[in-house]
């Protein structure tokens, strides 16, 4: 049994033993658990093509480089390894009739009004740069609605934190797919990237490297264009973008660079994303030491961020210099990304005061140096003028990432002209604001798409 489907022995297996371990934890673990994006897995459905199935079958849906639909389409780089966009694989991993969809949304809390289609599931597999800008690979997952028009309009949607590889889109049939199948299902393509390092891409993932994220969400677009014509399908080319928690600041990012002509293919129509941290060094960061932000929450976000950043910007030479005794001798490892959440969390302490030596848990809450600028580096998100209808939402009870990233977002935008519509979820936590946002946000595409 392949992992990337929660059907069979194998899948209810590992919901088994996810489970198990979350009874073992607390009750707040429990609740961050699911707010980090390492939600209980939505219902187990019965896909009509199985990632097994799919992937062992003789006639599974395969491009290699030389496929003439990997040429013409995508964007050079001028390196010898190839185009960036380039489609090198296309695998199925899922297949869902509207019932399935209905139910497996339904699992997980979400309305599902908006469900008009069955859905049609694919990892791609194409190229990409590294933060470096050396020629890479990653994957991501395309999924299309069953029946409809010839002709889709596309939504990109960047998903959260994850911190197993296994998670991400276009391989796990987790909380990460609910934003591709609720789009799909209204009846767009989406283009979902796994990101760098997740899901079967080489490496580590770079944790809140914004500049990288955004170039696998670009090269996914160019690949989700080849990868739609060779499927029967085509794109119109108009572009609705979203993304929640890590990837609302993805979207936002990403939206940006289409805005400065990144891709002539596709035209931005809408931006909606959800609870992201666009403010680390105001909004986030502030948070993490006034109580707004759980405890738990900040101690895993904080060590996936320092842990990847210092692969960028060089934070420290030892571990030592900024985790205590034994944490400082595990980090590394456990964001390996292949640990999850459940592994993780207990193996961390509960506040950033026992994580952190004291010289640095004082650098953090006055970031100078080497710090401040791997910060810095990931914000300014917001910071432009976008010629679209905008919706931010947000929670003002969201103790992940607080309601001061999007006040600070929306405030950026007014900055440059653009008076972008704050939608509040009330009291929901992290993880609700996006079960509630995300039906939302289709309805809206809906009303944008029609106005066309």
């Amino acid at each position: 049994m392949k992992e990337n489907s929660l059907t069979g022995k194998a899948a209810r297996g590992r919901l088994r033993r996810r489970r198990t371990v979350r009874r073992g934890l607390a009750a707040a673990t429990v609740v961050v658990l699911t707010a980090l994006g390492a939600a209980p897995a939505v219902a187990t459905v019965a896909p009509a093509v199985t990632a097994s199935a799919a992937e062992s079958a003789p006639g599974a849906t395969t491009f290699v480089a030389q496929h003439p639909l990997a040429h013409g389409e995508s964007h050079r780089t001028g390196s010898a390894h190839g185009h960036r966009g380039d489609l090198l694989d296309v695998t199925p991993v899922a297949g869902l009739e509207r019932f399935d969809v209905i139910r497996f949304l339904a699992s997980g809390g979400v309305d599902t009004g908006t469900v008009r289609h069955g859905v049609r599931a694919y990892r791609l597999t194409y190229r990409t740069v590294t933060p470096q800008g050396a020629p890479t690979t990653a994957t991501g997952l395309l999924a299309l609605p069953e029946g409809g028009p010839h002709r889709l309009d596309l939504v990109s949607d960047t998903h959260g934190t994850m911190a197993h590889r296994d998670y991400a889109p276009s391989v796990g049939e987790d909380f990460g797919r609910l934003a591709p199948y609720l789009h799909a299902s209204a009846g767009r393509a989406v283009a979902a990237p796994d990101y760098l390092g997740l899901g079967k891409g080489p490496g580590r993932h770079p944790y809140m490297d914004t500049g990288s994220a955004v170039t696998a969400s670009l090269d996914m677009l160019r690949a989700s264009r080849t990868a739609a014509r060779s499927l029967g399908r085509s794109l119109t080319g108009d572009l609705y973008v979203s993304g929640f928690s890590q990837g609302g600041q993805v979207a936002m990012a990403l939206a940006k660079a289409l805005d400065k002509g990144a891709e002539r293919h596709f035209r931005l129509r809408a931006l909606a994303p959800v609870s992201g941290p666009y403010d680390i060094e105001h909004a986030e960061m502030p948070a993490l030491f006034d109580g707004r932000v759980n405890d738990i929450s900040g101690v895993f976000y904080m060590t996936y961020f320092l842990t990847a950043q210092n692969r960028l910007h060089p934070l420290y030479e030892d571990p030592s210099e900024v985790f205590r005794e034994p944490y400082a001798g595990i980090v590394d490892d456990l964001f390996d990304t292949h640990h999850t959440e459940e592994e993780i969390i207990p193996a961390l302490p509960a506040t950033l005061r026992e994580l952190l030596t004291d010289d640095y848990y004082r650098q953090m809450q006055h970031p100078s140096g080497a710090l401040l600028a791997a910060v810095r580096a990931q914000d300014g998100s917001c910071a432009w003028t976008p010629g679209v209808p905008v919706r931010l939402h947000t929670s003002s009870k969201d103790t992940d990432v607080p309601a001061a990233n999007t006040r600070s977002c929306a405030a950026d935008l007014a900055a440059h002209g653009v008076e972008a519509e704050v939608v509040d979820q009330g009291t929901t936590d992290h993880i609700a604001t996006y079960v509630k946002s995300g039906p939302e946000i289709v309805r809206w595409f809906d009303a944008v798409a029609a106005r066309r």
